[in-house]
């Protein structure tokens, strides 16, 4: 990714072994968590860095991931067995059994088409894995980092986790950088809000009661509901 994407990510400085363990080396970040500097932002500031991260997810997944043939899970085999186990994980992490039944329903409805585009996925974007730094006059984004969890797969996959903890329901924010990502204005309704919600649903980590916590959504009586609060981009038209 060294130079890659149109924001900084840590630079490899060395890999090898100590002793039997294997460690990387890497450049450290400008900046401080966006997560902690959100409410500082001004809107124009927000604006931008939706914009500038759209265009940045886009430059991910353009990557040429032929030297990464060896990644682990295969998509193929990944998806199939995450919506085999979708409720049964998500009971395990107590979740309300309101919620639980709604699940295969849900994905039966709604379950992505089997793209056949793969990409470099960095599956956990988060205001937790983006740095902004202020240079005097504005808030800008400095970095993108936590890459540990990586995949190949289908493009979509992404902004599971950039609703739920990048834009969090900022229906301003998503459509932006959507937009920004190569979205035309006409893909942005309700199956596509869903398609994210079924790839949340299937996430490695999937935890709908931590998102219903971090996210309330007492209005909500169904997955489609949450998907339209989650994943809104219904803001109106953007400069």
């Amino acid at each position: 990714l060294q130079g890659a994407l149109p924001i900084p990510t840590p630079r490899l400085i060395a890999a090898d072994t100590q002793d039997g363990w294997p460690y990387l080396l890497m450049s450290q970040l400008h900046g401080e968590r966006l997560v902690d500097a959100w409410a500082a932002l001004s809107l124009a500031e927000r604006d931008r860095m939706a914009d500038e991260l759209g265009a940045a997810i886009a430059a991910l997944h353009t990557i040429d991931t032929t030297a990464l043939g060896d990644f682990t899970p295969r998509w193929e085999e990944f998806v199939p067995a995450q919506r085999a186990s979708a409720a049964e994980r998500q009971r395990a992490r107590r979740l309300d059994p309101y919620w639980v039944e709604r699940v295969p329903d849900f994905l039966q409805r709604w379950m992505p088409p089997a793209d056949t585009r793969r990409v470099l996925l960095h599956t956990e974007l988060m205001r937790e894995h983006l740095t902004v730094a202020h240079d005097g006059q504005r808030w800008r984004l400095s970095g993108l980092f936590d890459f540990e969890p990586a995949m190949i797969g289908a493009p979509e996959y992404d902004f599971a986790s950039f609703g739920l903890f990048v834009s969090c329901g900022d229906a301003r924010f998503l459509r932006r950088a959507l937009l920004a990502y190569g979205y035309a204005p006409q893909a942005l309704d309700q199956a596509l809000q869903c398609r994210f919600m079924a790839y949340a649903l299937l996430h490695r980590y999937s935890n709908l009661r931590w998102y219903l916590e971090r996210l309330p959504a007492a209005e909500a009586s169904s997955l489609e509901q949450l998907a339209c609060r989650w994943w809104s981009f219904a803001d109106g038209p953007v400069d």
